[in-house]
């Protein structure tokens, strides 16, 4: 490896050096090779170290720098005290000591410099690294959102609350009492045959069977059992039947009932109630008619038709040809609704001479699938993101 004779490791003598002159001619050669080596970048530096032999420990070439010049074994400044002034005849030695506090003021001034530019083009360098550039687009960050049935059940309740209505909600595990019988569907009812249901395994003595329940109409006795007349509530949630899964049925869906008691409630309140109720949620251009229908908790009961949002009423679609929302009907049928049957009263302690009252069963998917056009229910269920980002 090449090398650069170090004058510093020599005593003035060898030299040649014996006045005054020669001392400063000397200092000055020292003082011009520090201020060359100092102004040197890291890589530059490194580059010197290889070529002069002295890499020392340091993996840092401006540490290195630094030992080489100012260390305390083998530094330059101590090769000068030991070699140059210590040694030095007594006719020098207050010049080659002047000589050499100047040098070293220079160089740890010059040191200290060096450490300071270095110190901040780094901090700069990491800045710039780290710097943010705002122009640059931000990171999306996938935003979830409700699901399309609990968007209509929010937008339904927000209906109802808006004239006087309270939401309650119940267990989804019932008694047969609350969910039959109390509702005047006893034991041997043919009607129980529609809402074939979920019953529960208990463990043997259990007194009491449980099933899933069939409708939130259990709700409205819990609530009639605990509130006195006047009652207005909706009952969303999910309920549970044995059906067959297919494009329309499912053995798990989800319900909104209604129920409103106190003294003088009729049939036109009953009516104007839920006109307003489908003319906010389809808009004010749809019609409506009752039918007569059957319910074991309602009389008189009634089917509510709504007139196809699709075709405007007409039966026939946009493009020509037979509404395949309504099958030309022109008219789609929405819920069961009525008057509340004067039985039901006498289980929650009413009496049915006094008050009257409507309820009314709201199915939330199959409202959802005729208001945004859904043709399979079952796609509430699965999970798929493609169908669901369609409703934000």
């Amino acid at each position: 490896m090449p090398t650069v004779d170090n004058p510093t490791e020599k005593t003035l003598a060898e030299l040649g050096v014996n006045d005054a002159q020669g001392v400063a001619e000397k200092f000055a050669e020292v003082r011009t090779r520090f201020d060359r080596q100092v102004a040197f970048d890291a890589d530059e530096i490194r580059s010197l170290m290889l070529h002069e032999a002295w890499l020392g420990s340091d993996s840092d070439p401006v540490t290195s720098l630094r030992n080489f010049w100012v260390g305390r074994k083998a530094g330059v400044l101590t090769l000068i005290t030991e070699n140059w002034l210590k040694k030095s005849p007594p006719s020098l030695k207050g010049v080659v000591g002047k000589q050499f506090n100047e040098l070293k003021t220079h160089i740890e001034t010059k040191l200290e410099e060096q450490r300071k530019r270095i110190e901040e083009k780094t901090e700069a360098a990491a800045l710039n690294r780290e710097q943010v550039d705002l122009s640059l687009p931000g990171v999306i960050r996938p935003v979830g959102s409700h699901h399309l049935i609990r968007q209509v059940f929010q937008e339904i309740e927000d209906i109802f609350f808006s004239i006087g209505f309270s939401i309650v909600e119940g267990p989804e595990i019932e008694t047969p009492y609350y969910n039959f019988e109390a509702l005047n569907i006893p034991e041997f009812h043919p009607v129980r045959d529609d809402m074939d249901t979920f019953y529960l395994e208990l463990p043997k003595g259990a007194k009491t069977p449980l099933l899933l329940r069939t409708h939130t109409s259990p709700m409205q006795i819990r609530t009639m059992e605990k509130q006195k007349p006047p009652v207005r509530v909706i009952v969303p949630g999910k309920v549970y039947r044995r059906d067959n899964p297919d494009a329309t049925h499912s053995f798990a869906f989800h319900q909104i009932e209604g129920l409103a008691v106190d003294t003088d409630i009729t049939f036109c309140d009953f009516t104007g109630t839920i006109e307003y109720f489908v003319k906010q949620f389809f808009g004010p251009s749809v019609k409506t008619r009752f039918r007569p229908s059957y319910f074991p908790f309602t009389e008189p009961s009634v089917e509510f038709d709504v007139s196809c949002p699709f075709c405007g009423g007409t039966g026939t679609a946009a493009a020509g040809g037979t509404c395949t929302k309504c099958k030309g009907a022109a008219w789609i049928e929405l819920f069961g609704a009525g008057m509340v049957d004067p039985a039901v009263y006498g289980f929650v302690n009413y009496d049915a001479k006094k008050v009257s009252g409507f309820a009314f069963g709201i199915g939330i998917d199959r409202l959802a699938m005729l208001k945004y056009g859904i043709d399979d229910i079952q796609v509430f269920f699965q999970n798929d993101v493609r169908f669901l980002r369609q409703f934000p």
